[in-house]
């Protein structure tokens, strides 16, 4: 064989669904022996424990205006389970980017995304199996879905969307702040903020005057009323599935999932340039 025939010759190249299948199991395996599955599936369980056990007396005597502190609390509970696994994301993304993994990556024939995609299908995985804790925990508490099926599966499908925008913020944050402490603990605060300071433990007219504007309008208390209304409940004040109800959390899910992909994405091609 001459050697043009030896130039002219094709690289391999991998499927890019196989290269994508290789990264993800890179992130899922070794999350069932170094504990992030188990932490994504105990932190709903302790969630409803610190929220519910000490909330529920109190809320029932204030009022919440669900049928159960469990139906109205239950979304603020998926809530922060899927912002538990953002966390995890974000320390992931920093910790490859800390390593040097992501300019190994971009140095091998594959998308420049490609590792992106790995990480972010990691934590939905992780993000699913704490969701599926956190309904089996809220119907211990009481918590029950009271709509059509294709609400039930909206419900599911938008906590899922939640998800991946909150992961894929926090995918960013970690490749751009490069060291898995400062991520983890950047994070912390902003979940504290917007968690409490909404209408995911109590409603809006229940805060002072002057915060009450940004409980009520906030994404955290946006994507709660969301999840309530496609829940639904005994009584009418769950809210109704229409795009009145609808609208605005799912702008808000589906804008930060655009504006943290589309950032996320081009971090990732520029460092593989």
């Amino acid at each position: 064989m001459s050697s043009d025939r030896l130039v002219a010759a094709p690289r391999p190249r991998t499927a890019s669904m196989e290269q994508w299948w290789v990264l993800t199991r890179r992130l899922i395996l070794p999350s069932w022996r170094n504990g992030e599955l188990l932490t994504a599936v105990l932190a709903p369980t302790l969630f409803t424990l610190g929220f519910y056990v000490p909330l529920n007396l109190v809320m029932t005597v204030y009022g919440h205006g669900l049928s159960s502190y469990a139906q109205f609390l239950m979304p603020m509970i998926v809530m922060q389970a899927v912002a538990f696994c953002a966390i995890s994301a974000a320390f992931r993304a920093a910790t490859d980017a800390k390593d040097g993994l992501d300019q190994r990556f971009g140095s091998m024939p594959m998308a420049a995304a490609m590792p992106l995609a790995a990480r972010v299908a990691a934590a939905l995985y992780r993000a699913l199996a704490a969701l599926s804790v956190a309904v089996v925990c809220g119907h211990v508490i009481g918590f029950r879905f009271y709509g059509s099926w294709w609400h039930t599966l909206g419900f599911l499908g938008y906590a899922l969307l939640i998800a991946l925008a909150l992961c894929l913020g926090a995918d960013l944050l970690g490749s751009l702040v490069k060291s898995p402490e400062a991520t983890s603990q950047a994070l912390i605060l902003p979940q504290l903020i917007f968690g409490m300071v909404s209408t995911g433990f109590a409603p809006a007219h229940q805060f002072p005057t002057w915060i009450q504007g940004f409980a009520r309008d906030q994404p955290v208390s946006q994507f709660v009323n969301g999840l309530r209304a496609l829940a639904g409940d005994s009584t009418p004040n769950a809210g109704e599935v229409d795009w009145s109800t609808l609208g605005p959390p799912l702008a808000w899910a589906f804008g930060m999932a655009v504006l943290f992909g589309g950032a996320a994405t081009s971090v990732a091609m520029r460092r593989s340039a």
